[in-house]
Order: structure tokens, then sequence, then C-alpha cells
């Protein structure tokens, strides 16, 4: 299996290691990415020494003649590079998310309206075991009909938004698009229905600030980083919340924060009908399921691998099997979309103050 690479950073390098586990006779042929040397040093070792770099996707796919690509540039050209690789119908990785911005977003959606490109988007915690697990019990009628979804992502490490690269507001968009594609994403498998109407809130620049503006008094409950920008100017948020509303008429609260430390740190969903609900947790490995009408509680504590609970190596399988023909994607490009355009929704929404229907794509 030969591999072509579009922006060779530690995120896609990691994947193309899950994949290798999968497929160990899979190389790396082809890579576009401006710092030949670092992404040389990235790829794997017995793909160092025979790896072709190229200036453009059009020169990468036919001049180096991958079986498939994968895109790990940053998060502002995923949507321009796969908007290229969707003319040529190979089977795709898509680093999240796909798209920062709605130009972004609707031109994808226009590129893959008739591509015939399967694309396997880099969603791992749908995939992840206890992700799977609680919809299988949703399936099953754990919970009834889904009334109302609750995620959080208190996030241990979030200065890495704003003393890293990603502080760059024009690369991310925001960590609504950043950081929620994620767990938008997962949410809207869960209730079994998109995202239709969000209305969002943000805190900006209370907790995380650029140093420039701290002046002779600076604050002790604030941390100063350079660069970060201001609410004015465009800046991550320090934390976001959104209600949401899904095809089906189930209810949602999602809300993420960056400054928790240790402990505190928590990633996962509450699900809730008449008969039930189900709650998981990817830090603690737990997912729990209460009967309301019996006296009985499951509790339930899998093992799995690292990397989003799991996911990357479910993903990493699927994408393997996606080129060798043998399965189909289990996160498509409309899931992508899906998450893009809800995550837009609730940008503007935080910005206007205004219930914000989502956009549906056609894909």
């Amino acid at each position: 299996m030969k591999l072509g690479i579009i922006g060779c950073g530690g995120r896609i390098s990691g994947m193309v290691k899950a994949f290798k586990e999968v497929c160990p006779e899979l190389k790396v042929t082809a890579v576009l990415d401006p710092d030949q040397e670092k992404a040389r040093g990235r790829l794997p070792e017995d793909s160092r020494a025979d790896a072709k770099f190229h200036s453009t996707v059009k020169e990468l796919i036919e001049v180096g003649k991958p079986d498939a690509i994968a895109i790990g540039t940053r998060c502002d050209l995923h949507t321009p590079y796969a908007v290229q690789v969707a003319a040529y119908d190979l089977p795709l990785y898509l680093e999240k998310p796909v798209s920062n911005s709605m130009e972004q977003a609707t031109a994808l959606e226009r590129a893959f309206a008739t591509s015939k490109c399967q694309v396997v988007v880099s969603f791992p915690l749908r995939v992840s075991p206890l992700c799977v697990r609680a919809r299988r019990l949703i399936d099953e009628g754990a919970v009834g009909r889904v009334e109302h979804i609750l995620g959080i992502n208190y996030v241990p490490y979030g200065s890495v938004y704003f003393d890293s690269w990603y502080k760059d507001y024009k690369i991310t968009g925001g960590l609504f698009l950043q950081k929620a594609t994620h767990d938008l994403d997962y949410l809207m498998y869960l209730a079994g229905a998109p995202i239709v109407r969000v209305a969002a809130m943000t805190s900006k620049g209370r907790v995380f600030r650029d140093a420039s503006t701290k002046g002779k008094n600076p604050d002790p409950s604030v941390s100063f980083y350079e660069g970060i920008g201001t609410p004015e100017t465009g800046m991550n948020e320090d934390s976001s919340s959104a209600l949401l509303e899904f095809a089906n008429g189930a209810k949602g609260v999602y809300t993420q924060i960056f400054f928790v430390k240790r402990s505190a740190g928590a990633r996962g969903a509450t699900v809730t009908g008449w008969n039930g609900t189900i709650s998981f947790d990817w830090n603690r490995k737990e997912l729990k399921r209460v009967w309301h009408h019996e006296p009985f509680d499951d509790v339930m504590t899998p093992a799995f691998g690292e990397g989003h609970g799991g996911g990357d190596q479910i993903l990493a399988k699927n994408f393997v099997e996606v080129v060798q023909g043998k399965a189909k994607t289990i996160c498509p490009i409309k899931a992508g979309l899906d998450s893009a355009f809800a995550c837009l929704a609730a940008r503007e929404s935080a910005d206007t103050g205004r219930f914000i229907d989502v956009h549906q794509p056609q894909v």
C-alpha cells in the first residue's frame, strides 16, 4: 500500500504508525510538505529513504501515484487541499476540523457533492469503545427515545491552545471548530440525528490574555501569552457552551472549558430518555447505565488503548480496509461537514447573540 501525505506533522505521523500496525507493508511514497527535513524525520523508518517530495497535489498524485492520501496540515489548509484531492477519487484520510470558515465548508461541500472519493474523517471519539457501546445500549432501548444529551469537555491541557501554533485564531477559527468538532460529531452519533439549531456563548480574555495587554499591574488570576489576540481581533475562548437542537427533536447542552487542571479534567456525555440514563467519561474509562423504573445500575469499565479512547486504532483499521476495498468509511465526509456547519453556527450564535439554524450538507 502506497500512501501520499499532505502535511506531515505530529498528528498524521502518529496515525501513519497506527496504519502500519494494521498494514505493516504500508509505505509513505509521496509527500507534500514545505519543511522536508522535519517531515522526512517523522516518516516511518522504512519510508524515509525512498519517499519523494512534491510541490503540488497534482504532481504528488499524478507522478507519485499513491493508493491513498492523508491530509494532516494545519487546520486552515485542510479544505483547500481536500478540494483538490476530491477530483481524483482516491481514498482520503482527512484531519479535523474539515473546514474553519463558512466559505471553506461550502467549498468542501461542493467539491464532494460529485466526488467518488471515500473519506475517513479524523473523528475517533465516535468509534471509540465507550461511545460505540453507549450507542448500542441506546439502540437496544436502554434510555427509550433519546430526549436530552449533555456533553462536556473539561480540558486539563488547555493552555496548549494559547502557547503553541494553536493560538493563531486565523488557523483554528476558534475552539468550537478546533476542539468541539470532535464532540458535536459524537453527540450527533449518539442522538442518531444531526444538529439543526444552536444557541451559544463564549468567554474570551478573562483567563488567557495577550501579554502585550497586561500593563503595569498584571492580574494574578490571568495567564498571559504572546500573540494570542484579543476578543476584538479574534482569539480562542477560555470556555464556550451551546444549546443544541437535533433533527429528531432531542435537545442538548455542550460545554468546553480550557483552564481546569489535574483530576478536574473530564470528557464524555450523558444521554437521557424516559427509560433510563447512560453516561460515560473517557478520562475515568467508565460507562454507567441507570434504569429509571427498576432498581438497577450497571457500571462498565472497559479496557481500551490510548489515542482518543482507543478510537485512533479503530479509525486506522477502517481507513486501511477502505483503501483495500474491504470496508466503507465509518466517518464519512458528511460527518465532517455536519460537525463543521454546527460549529460554525455556534460561533455565529456566540458572536450575534441569536439562535442560528445549521446548514445541512448535501453530500
